[in-house]
């Protein structure tokens, strides 16, 4: 699995995320199908269990209302990124079962069971994601903690609907 640093993520990821976090809410993924001179603009929004409205814990919830506000925010800065340009734009949430699909994506799913698909041993492991970085990530099992680097991780899935 790669990991990609901030600085390498594309410009609307990286104008589009202070919107989610002034919203208590963090981007985890922007995608930007392009035909002619239209586009088709894909959101993925995620919110900590820490930033719960009222202090609650959330895990990780969103709805439709933070899905809604994120949508009315972002508009005029997606006007001024495709002037002229009809888009379509989608909001949502990662789902319970979400592929994980670049490393820097961990980080916003720490406290969350995650899978894991292992290359070193052809089998997958899974557990609570206690940590990530820049190298990888630690899951902590019924065994213990257990590290894993991006270069072992073929592929991942987030199992928030599982116990």
């Amino acid at each position: 699995m790669r990991y990609t640093p901030a600085e390498e993520r594309d410009g609307l990821y990286n104008s589009l995320e202070p919107v989610a976090g002034g919203l208590g809410l963090s981007l985890v993924e922007t995608t930007v199908s392009r035909k002619g001179e239209s586009a088709q603009i894909r959101l993925v929004v995620y919110r900590r269990a820490e930033t719960g409205a009222g202090g609650g814990k959330r895990g990780g919830y969103v709805g439709i209302d933070d899905c809604s506000a994120f949508h009315r925010a972002v508009l005029p800065l997606l006007d001024r990124a495709f002037p002229g340009a009809d888009y379509s734009l989608e909001v949502s949430s990662p789902g319970i079962g979400r592929r994980i699909k670049d490393g820097a994506e961990f980080s916003h799913y720490t406290g969350e069971r995650v899978r894991c698909y292992r290359t070193d041993i052809s089998d997958w492991s899974e557990g609570i994601l206690e940590s990530s970085d820049e190298a990888g990530i630690t899951l902590a099992g019924k065994d213990g903690s257990l590290r894993l680097a991006y270069e072992v991780i073929a592929k991942a899935t987030l199992n928030r609907g599982e116990v």
